[in-house]
């Protein structure tokens, strides 16, 4: 039956009022559908899921030097109740993020681009903002509110296609946090600094290393004859920092609350990023060129020139320029009395697999095939030592498997032990910190760093690292960090 236009009118009022609770760092109303107690569980569940997916750095003196500074600012935050984590993720990426319920996670990639307590404080404090703002929760309360309230307009008017339309309606309302969230979490994380002690201007420095980022990647994009990439963490602002009026007035009021001695630290915690790897790890495995090298696992293979390598916790991922070809390796463990051919044959459960080949290749069984369907997919599997390399390739757009086959079958061929005098290859570059001296310059720095690449890709390098993007030249005296 049809529910009476009054009927499911009061329906939806009275669900949006059910919805309505005070901002605890805010003091506004906010159209929130999730208790405290519930929003710490879902933290809980997501934690364990985002945990699996991005490991743990694996040093503890950092790690608790993290949640030292997290714990100072998070103590005066508006909900200093909730039990707050910080933890540093073994990956390059420049990211940062908060779960509901206090888990904040700071990758090292953007640890290298920092150049002080502060700036690492106003880091956390922008996260915990988000925390005490409960941002993730209106999201999802909002998520959720447009997926109940499409099925109950679906139901009270007939029409099924309303829910859907309600339902791309309330995605596009909710995608990311938006500028207002994200300059919301900015004045929470300045207040937070002046009230830890910090200086709560380093808020607006760390959005000028993350702007250089950009103004970088923009920058390269358009001497390659390429489009911009597209935003990344904090990807905000449309004008430099400093003339950024809505910053300033977010961020600019915390001042006032700060005291006579605002903590930088500088100089400590650059002591703290001596020796952190730079780019990839060796737990992750390490690219140098067009060659992968893992040194915990014994193995290299390589990809073509031109192509690309992503290098995530459950896959490394090579494609074309293009990215619309690409071969995936993940990790398995081999099962004992089954031959390579067997394993694509039981992975490849009811699908009949073609072109079924043998692989002998420095010593390691293996097996490769090409799984038809629409896209085919070249498959291969590696046993080494106690696990299963399985390698899946394909083309996007349902082009022809032959146009890349080549490529995905060099690929999987050229997987092997490492040799003895490719091991260094597997460590990472670290980060070094150098007092400068008198007549040292960033061209000179550079050069004398002996490390591959064009003599522009090496001073922007440095100058990234230390804020100094595009121009800036340091004064003698001053601590640098370097990559070896």
């Amino acid at each position: 039956m049809k529910w009476p236009a009054l009927g499911l009118a009061l329906l939806l009022a009275s669900f949006l009022l059910a919805g309505c609770a005070v901002n605890p760092a805010t003091g506004r109303t906010n159209f929130v559908m999730m208790s405290e107690q519930q929003e710490l569980d879902l933290g809980r569940r997501y934690n364990q899921e985002i945990a699996r997916q991005n490991p743990r750095y694996a040093d503890e003196k950092l790690q608790a030097y993290v949640q030292q500074v997290g714990q100072r600012v998070s103590t005066h935050s508006h909900r200093s109740n909730i039990p707050y984590q910080f933890t540093v993720v073994d990956s390059p990426d420049i990211n940062a993020f908060a779960l509901p319920g206090g888990y904040i996670y700071i990758h090292r990639g953007l640890l290298a681009y920092l150049n002080s307590e502060a700036e690492l404080a106003a880091v956390l404090g922008h996260e915990v903002g988000h925390v005490t703002a409960r941002h993730s929760v209106q999201q999802q309360s909002q998520s959720t509110a447009w997926n109940v309230l499409g099925q109950a307009v679906a139901i009270g008017t007939g029409v099924g296609a309303a829910g859907d339309l309600t339902n791309a309606l309330g995605s596009a309302f909710v995608r990311g946090y938006g500028r207002d969230m994200e300059l919301e979490a900015d004045g929470l994380g300045a207040q937070y600094l002046a009230r830890s002690g910090y200086d709560p201007q380093a808020m607006i420095e760390v959005v000028k290393v993350l702007k250089n980022q950009e103004d970088f990647a923009r920058d390269q994009a358009r001497r390659k004859g390429q489009d911009a990439p597209p935003s990344g963490y904090h990807g905000l602002f449309d004008t430099h920092p400093d003339n950024d009026t809505r910053l300033k007035q977010v961020v600019g009021p915390a001042g006032a609350l700060a005291g006579g001695n605002q903590v930088v630290n500088r100089e400590v915690f650059l002591k703290h990023l001596e020796g952190l790897p730079f780019g990839d790890s060796a737990e992750t495995g390490v690219r140098r060129g067009q060659g992968f090298y893992h040194t915990e696992l014994n193995f290299t293979f390589q990809f073509p020139e031109g192509w690309g390598l992503v290098n995530r916790p459950d896959a490394v991922i090579t494609h074309s320029a293009d990215q619309q070809a690409f071969i995936a390796m993940t990790l398995d463990g081999k099962q004992p009395g089954l031959t390579p051919t067997d394993y694509l044959r039981q992975k490849a459960g009811r699908q009949r697999l073609a072109m079924e080949e043998p692989l002998q290749q420095a010593g390691l069984p293996g097996a490769t095939a090409v799984l038809p369907g629409n896209p085919a997919r070249r498959v291969a599997v590696i046993y080494k030592d106690a696990k299963a390399y399985l390698f899946v390739g394909a083309i996007r757009n349902r082009a022809s498997l032959e146009s890349q086959d080549d490529h995905f079958l060099s690929v999987i061929r050229s997987f092997r032990p490492l040799k003895k005098e490719e091991m260094a290859l597997a460590q990472p570059l670290r980060l070094h910190m150098i007092q400068v001296k008198s007549g040292q310059t960033i061209a000179s720095l550079a050069r004398d760093s002996k490390l591959p690449g064009t003599q522009t890709d090496l001073e922007n390098r440095i100058r990234l690292l230390n804020n100094l993007y595009p121009i800036g030249e340091p004064k003698p005296g001053d601590w640098l960090k370097v990559v070896r």
